[in-house]
């Protein structure tokens, strides 16, 4: 029994995340609850395991469907799979919990911006040259890479919106690119994790291959609804995301 609801979270995390990141706001409390006594650090590992193989499929499908600015992506990439590694080695030695505060305030913040813009992310006019798309794809791709291996929570989020904003993609291709960056952090996650012996490949294993069948829901459903359904998925998870981390603040 245990099994199979850790595979069905892991199902419609696979799906809300390769539509708009926040996959783990469904795994990580549901293990939680699920398996109590179990290191957070084990539960944190099992699920970006699972998460990995999500997002892996989630690239491979978007990319038959979406352009893919690699020039940009790729080394944002490589610096968010470095400064991944580096956070998730930091996060043994600082307390957390004084994040929750600024990143809520900066959710709250990111949720009014794109509720009240209406065509933001509607139509796919990348901003800047290439030269300086790729400096500020390094700059994001580090600072969110560390914070996604040292904190987390909504890092889909905030690459999506600064995709959108920064660099001028569209929701779609958006959410795409902050797929490629995801899979970066969490691979660099998975190697830290399995290195210190935090996963349980027995409960992994199932879990990865249902978060690939809900990522190709997910990534099917994106492309054929297109950027306006995603930008309203996208400020559905980020008000789920803002009220988990009011609760975690008031009662932690």
């Amino acid at each position: 029994m245990l099994l199979f609801l850790l595979c069905a979270f892991s199902l419609l995390a696979g799906f809300v995340d390769s539509v708009v990141g926040g996959g783990g706001l469904i795994t990580i409390p549901a293990m939680l609850i699920l398996m109590p006594g179990t290191p957070i650090a084990t539960i944190l590992g099992t699920n970006k395991f699972a998460s990995c193989a999500g997002t892996t499929i989630a690239v491979h499908r978007y990319s038959k469907h979406v352009t893919f600015d690699w020039p940009t992506i790729l080394p944002a990439a490589f610096a968010a799979f470095v400064f991944s590694f580096l956070g998730s080695r930091t996060v043994a030695l600082l307390n957390t919990a004084f994040l929750r505060p600024v990143v809520l305030i900066l959710l709250v913040l990111v949720a009014i911006y794109v509720f009240y813009v209406k065509d933001l992310g509607l139509i796919h006019q990348p901003k800047h040259r290439p030269k300086k798309a790729q400096w500020l794809g390094i700059l994001i791709g580090a600072g969110l890479g560390f914070y996604d291996g040292f904190f987390g929570p909504g890092t889909g989020s905030f690459l999506i919106f600064l995709f959108v904003g920064v660099f001028g993609f569209d929701f779609l291709a958006a959410s795409a690119s902050a797929k490629v960056i995801n899979l970066a952090t969490n691979v660099a996650s998975v190697i830290y994790f399995g290195w210190t012996g935090h996963i349980i490949y027995a409960y992994a294993i199932p879990m990865a291959l249902c978060s690939v069948l809900g990522a190709a829901i997910g990534t099917r459903v994106a492309i054929a609804k297109g950027s306006r359904f995603v930008r309203i998925f996208f400020l559905i998870v980020v008000a789920a995301l803002i009220a988990k981390l009011a609760q975690s603040i008031i009662a932690p």
